[in-house]
């Protein structure tokens, strides 16, 4: 290979820049720190922020559970369910599925059958993708109203919706999102944008322990 005489200067100078920056950071020099961070990949200055179980921001206090929340977007990408930093329900678990996408202590198959022998203090952790609605008979949200739920007596075809629920809860559950299905707002061609919710929530037996 021949380099012709242009090339050859500009290999000249580089080798000479790199050279002088080499001999700054080794010896010190103003510019040496600044070498010593570009090769060091630290340039950028801030580090990354930390990460804690399923993402959250902040750690959750002692006797409570980290949790996140996905609805799956328009009918393409499947919801998630992130759980003390264990997902699930995810697509790439192959766990999802068009409707309700539901996570218990146990797995089941039928909603109104595992719905309606749940154990006292059981969490119920909800996530919807594409139409969760359509299907949804009268006892399927009372038993969501039961858990805790207010937005599941209004949800509509194609609405988003993610919660979280407890067998013989008090009071509303603090944990559910919706997202109205409308022309006017929509993210997607006939659906609504994906909703994201995460939070701590605190134990009660018989989950406690």
């Amino acid at each position: 290979f021949i380099w012709t005489g242009p090339l050859r200067a500009v290999a000249v100078l580089l080798l000479v820049g790199l050279t002088w920056l080499l001999a700054n950071s080794l010896f010190g020099g103003e510019s040496g720190s600044s070498v010593r961070y570009f090769f060091s990949g630290k340039i950028h200055g801030e580090p990354h922020p930390r990460r804690y179980k399923c993402g959250l921001t902040a750690p959750c206090p002692p006797k409570h559970l980290a949790f996140r929340l996905v609805s799956g977007a328009a009918n393409v990408i499947g919801p998630k369910i992130c759980l003390e930093d264990k997902m699930l329900v995810s697509s790439v678990k192959n766990n999802v599925g068009r409707g309700l996408n539901i996570a218990l202590v146990n797995d089941v198959a039928d909603l109104l059958k595992f719905l309606r022998p749940l154990h006292e203090g059981t969490l119920v952790f909800v996530a919807s993708f594409d139409d969760a609605a359509t299907k949804m008979n009268d006892e399927a949200r009372r038993l969501f109203e039961e858990l805790g739920s207010t937005a599941v007596k209004e949800l509509a075809f194609r609405d988003s919706w993610v919660f979280v629920g407890a067998k013989g809860i008090e009071n509303k559950s603090p944990f559910e999102q919706r997202m109205k299905n409308s022309k006017s707002s929509n993210k997607y061609e006939g659906w609504p944008e994906s909703l994201e919710m995460d939070g701590c929530i605190p134990l009660r037996p018989p989950l406690e322990g």
